[in-house]
Order: structure tokens, then C-alpha cells, then sequence
């Protein structure tokens, strides 16, 4: 399966999962979608059939809340059977509406943002401290939670026990709950911010799968982690919901279902 092919089968079951629940968080859910697809299809190195490896790739999904695409991108890969997907966030299911450990193929539960990095760090130090060649730990989070000061407090950690198997990916897709990220706490300039806490710092297209491999796959071991900010449109894929503040809380009416449906079908 190509990284196209995955990136519309997590768009398709992430969209039926928000309508059917009545649910929200699909543009949050939608912006970090491709990212998903080249960490799962191309860089983790993970083993379905043994999921509890210690010796596997780790990725935590810090901005729990648009958890559906995580979910439905597992699903697919064959952690659980896909059609558990229907369950999300019905009453004592574990398809919570904010991700959970209890869902195979999750490291860690979140729902508060800024708990995604701190408990990566700590992860990422462990394994260094048990392996020769630790294996990666991939920490995603959304340009909102850089708010929370347990971020900066991560950043420093990583960067003075010289973390460089922790790779943080930043979902920058520039809108938060009610506004833009700018509007609400200017992070300007972040290139430079990561690197005056001492990360190597890459800048790239979040949707194009093409750089997004190769960015991951030539991460340098130079003895410090590394921090993708990865430029993504919220609501990618489905023209009406990109870049629509109204996303983040909305969910789908049949008629909108129907028409993004389409549109993600019928994508060229």
C-alpha cells in the first residue's frame, strides 16, 4: 500500500468514525493524517503480531483529543480488527474520544496537552540508558500545546542527556481551539527557539510523503534529539473544513459527510 492509499484509508475511517459518533476534533484529526501514514508505512519499527517488543519504535500522540485517525491508521495496519472502528467513543468502549493505552498499538494515554513530551523524554532516556542502539521514540504534538511550560521543561531535559534517538514532530497547522496559534500565544520564531535549546531543527512540508520519509529516515545521531516542524492545513483533505476555525468542535451533518466523502473518494 502506498503512503497515498494509506493517507486516504485513515482520512475515509477517520471521517465515518467523527459522523457516526457525533463527535468532534476531525480537522485536528485530519491535519497530521500523512504523518501517520509515513511513520506506519515507511520508519516505526514495530511488529503487530508482537506489539509489547521492548525493542520496537515508540510514537505517542501528545494532542490526544484528535485521536480518531490514530485509531483508524492502527485499525488498518491490523492491530485491532477494523471494524472495532464503529465502537469509538460509545460507553464502555476503549475507543475514548481522547487516545488510550488500553487500545492495542497506543503507548500512552493523553487528554491534557503537554503530557506527550515529558512522558517521551523519560521513555526515550530509558531506552538509551538499556540498548547500544536505543530504539526511536517519536513524539507528536499539536503548535497549541507549546503553551504549556512542560514543554520547555522536555526541551531542556532532552537536549542535556543528549537524547538524539527522541524525534518530536510538531503539528503545525496554525489554529487552535478559537483562533490562530498567532492570535493566541505568538511562538515566532520556533527554527530558532529549538535550536537555542540546543535540537537539531528541520522545517517541512507536513503533507508531502516524499520529504516527510526522507526527513525521518536521515534523522542525525549527533547526540541531540530532533524537532520536525511539519507546516499541515487542519481539515486537510476535505475543502470546506481546511483551515476552519468552527472544525475543531464540529461535527459532520449527513449532507457534509456525504459531500467530504466524496471528496476524499474522488481525490486525485
Amino acid at each position: 500500500m502506498t503512503n497515498k492509499e494509506f493517507s486516504k484509508k485513515i482520512r475515509l475511517e477517520t471521517l465515518k468514525m467523527v459522523y457516526q459518533s457525533g463527535s468532534s476534533h476531525i480537522s485536528s484529526a485530519f491535519s497530521y493524517i500523512d504523518i501517520l501514514a509515513v511513520l506506519y508505512n515507511q520508519i516505526l519499527n514495530i511488529n503487530i503480531n508482537n506489539p509489547e517488543d521492548p525493542i520496537r519504535d515508540r510514537f505517542i500522540l501528545s494532542k490526544g483529543h484528535a485521536c480518531s485517525s490514530l485509531y483508524a491508521c492502527l485499525a488498518i495496519k491490523g492491530f485491532f480488527p477494523i471494524d472495532k472502528l464503529s465502537s469509538y467513543g460509545q460507553n464502555n468502549e476503549i475507543l475514548m474520544n481522547h487516545v488510550s493505552h488500553k487500545v492495542p498499538g497506543v503507548e500512552f494515554s493523553t487528554g491534557s496537552l503537554g503530557h506527550g513530551l515529558p512522558f517521551g523524554v523519560g521513555i526515550a532516556k530509558a531506552l538509551k540508558l538499556k540498548y547500544i542502539k536505543p530504539p526511536k521514540t517519536f513524539v507528536l504534538i499539536g503548535d497549541g500545546e507549546l503553551a504549556e511550560g512542560s514543554n520547555f521543561e522536555a526541551l531542556l531535559f532532552g537536549a542535556h542527556h543528549k537524547l538524539d534517538n527522541l524525534i518530536l514532530i510538531l503539528d503545525y497547522n496554525n489554529l487552535q481551539s478559537l483562533t490562530t496559534v498567532e492570535k493566541t500565544l505568538n511562538l515566532k520564531p520556533l527554527d530558532e527557539k529549538f535550536k537555542a535549546f540546543g535540537w537539531n531543527s528541520f522545517e517541512i512540508d507536513g503533507h508531502d510523503h516524499s520529504i516527510l520519509n526522507k526527513t525521518l529516515t536521515n534523522i542525525p545521531l549527533n547526540h541531540k534529539p530532533s524537532v520536525i516542524i511539519a507546516r499541515t492545513i487542519k481539515g486537510k483533505g476535505v475543502s470546506f473544513m481546511e483551515n476552519k476555525v468552527k472544525w475543531h468542535y464540529k461535527s459532520p451533518t449527513k449532507e457534509e459527510y456525504i459531500k467530504a466523502l466524496n471528496e476524499i473518494n474522488y481525490e486525485k
